[in-house]
């Protein structure tokens, strides 16, 4: 075996024991929360990470699924549309379900269309508009989450708390657009209640829009919420989806 096969080899043995250990993570919050683990999809945070690295951690996924079917393979999200587009093309024969995380500029929606299934941060009616247009002729409607600033900090994306409800319900109305439920990344604070309080903010949100009948609510049940830090608690306050990438890609480079 040479040098290079064997790196290759003990990094996608790292990544693989990375990512059973974020599972094992997420099955411990599950049943302590009286949770079915199957509840809870993870998304692996490829911010700055290279195409060759993510490659290795969705075979690990593949390695990891095929030795256990009860397994829901992995996601993947892209903060930036730049690495989105420049990873897209070095990924696509693994065909891995992809959605956008961070924010999006209206000149930059076709260029995200061709590769994620998930928007998940609509915080405004024009961008959810601007993707209406775009997707009202697809097969397939395109999934989107409303992202929320539960936490007030003037440093997060998302829209205010007492401005989610209507632009949830606006979105939900659009063509081409499935309204699938809400995200947002959380408080950033030591306190677990505090940063709870902020979950179960998001949580109480999305109940409510589902519950009040308007036209393309009844399925926004998804709450993309909690990362590497934080998961057991988003998970308790009934995280759909959790988004890890220091966890299993190690810390970022500093910029």
């Amino acid at each position: 075996m040479t040098e290079t096969a064997s790196g290759a080899d003990d990094e996608r043995t790292l990544l693989a024991d990375r990512l059973a250990a974020v599972r094992a993570r997420v099955a411990a919050a599950c049943a302590a929360a009286g949770r079915d683990p199957r509840s809870v999809r993870v998304l692996l945070a490829t911010k700055t990470v290279d195409a060759a690295r993510v490659r290795a951690a969705l075979a690990a996924d593949a390695s990891a699924v095929e030795a256990d079917p009860s397994l829901a393979p992995v996601l993947i999200g892209e903060n930036r549309v730049q690495e989105l587009v420049a990873k897209g093309p070095d990924l696509a024969d693994l065909a891995p379900v992809t959605h956008l995380i961070g924010p999006l500029q209206s000149n930059k929606v076709n260029a995200a269309l061709r590769w994620v299934s998930c928007v998940e941060s609509v915080e405004s009616i024009a961008l959810a508009r601007r993707l209406s247009e775009r997707c009202t002729d697809r097969a397939v409607p395109l999934a989107v989450l409303v992202q929320v600033n539960v936490s007030g900090e003037p440093t997060k994306h998302g829209v205010p708390h007492e401005a989610a409800t209507d632009l949830a319900i606006a979105v939900a109305a659009l063509p081409g657009l499935r309204l699938a439920g809400f995200m947002t990344v959380g408080l950033r604070s030591p306190d677990p209640v505090a940063v709870g309080a902020g979950y179960a903010a998001l949580a109480a949100l999305r109940d409510d829009v589902v519950a009040s009948g308007a036209p393309g609510t009844a399925q926004a049940r998804g709450l993309s919420m909690g990362m590497s830090g934080d998961l057991e608690i988003a998970v308790r306050h009934g995280a759909t989806l959790v988004r890890v990438g220091s966890a299993v890609f190690g810390a970022r480079p500093p910029l």
